[in-house]
């Protein structure tokens, strides 16, 4: 006889680690959410627990929920619809593209490649999704190099690119008009007066020159790169629209940044934009 789990297992380890920010609920496909308790336990958490008012919660809480109720959407492994979503989400994969685990005979075409990486977060992070990225440990813990060595280059990307991801949010572009190397997000909180826009270029072309065709400069535009101490000329495109970015005339291996290169624009037509406000789920839950 197979027996009803515990309609409280999640209540105690919502206090016991203090104030939890994120809770990521997985393995519900098997049963509804009234065998797991999902619908008892969130009413609890949104309406009474400590954590009610900043507490986030996936959308893996039993089978048929998945993609249409949840604090954000994760929809399914490696969900990544390339376009802006009126919901908040979240693309969750793996660096090894056939499992969350650890498996000792991987190939090495099994592990995604940094530029694989990098692509799926501009593009995510374009559409207004967060991003996690898992690795799959050893039974005791350990990470293989080549996870190590993934998630470094990772941290090293950010660190000179970090400003066009961290809060960041999309702007009225996610991928430009006429350059499908470039992914766009945007940056207009702490009240900007001004939209400072990034354009994230996942190819540096071989004559240095970018096409921006979703960019209607003004007499305030200014162009820089992440990583790079000089500004930047342009020039309007006046054929395809748009503008055309210099780039500086050196190898792509010698610039801070590599496998993926950021075009920072201020003073861009948009400056007036509104905030991006993604729709939010009613978290007032009332258990029948």
């Amino acid at each position: 006889m197979i027996r009803r789990p515990p309609r409280s297992t999640l209540f105690p380890y919502t206090t016991l680690f203090r104030s939890p920010e994120v809770i990521w609920s997985d393995g519900d496909w098997e049963a509804p959410d009234f065998y797991w308790g999902s619908t008892e336990f969130l009413a609890w958490l949104y309406n009474e627990s400590p954590v009610k008012d900043t507490v986030v919660t996936n959308d893996r809480w039993g089978y048929g929920i998945m993609c249409r109720h949840g604090g954000y959407l994760t929809c399914s492994d490696r969900y990544n619809p390339g376009t802006l979503q009126r919901r908040k989400w979240e693309n969750c994969l793996t660096i090894d593209k056939k499992s969350w685990g650890y498996r000792r005979n991987a190939p090495l075409s099994d592990y995604m490649t940094i530029e694989e990486i990098i692509t799926t977060i501009a593009m995510t992070v374009s559409c207004g999704g967060n991003v996690l990225l898992n690795v799959g440990p050893t039974a005791d813990g350990f990470i293989d190099p080549i996870f190590e060595e993934r998630l470094r280059q990772v941290g090293q990307w950010l660190s000179v690119n970090g400003e066009a991801i961290y809060e960041s949010v999309p702007w009225k572009h996610q991928n430009d008009t006429i350059n499908g190397n470039v992914w766009y997000t945007s940056n207009n909180s702490s009240g900007r007066s001004r939209v400072i826009v990034f354009a994230i270029l996942l190819k540096w072309p071989s004559d240095n020159l970018v096409s921006l065709g979703s960019i209607v400069s003004s007499s305030k535009t200014k162009v820089t790169l992440l990583g790079y101490d000089e500004p930047l000329d342009w020039v309007e495109d006046e054929v395809a629209g748009g503008i055309v970015v210099s780039l500086p005339s050196v190898s792509p291996a010698q610039m801070r940044s590599q496998w993926a290169w950021t075009i920072k624009l201020i003073g861009v037509e948009s400056f007036n934009q509104a905030p991006f406000k993604p729709e939010l789920p009613e978290v007032k839950i009332i258990p029948g």
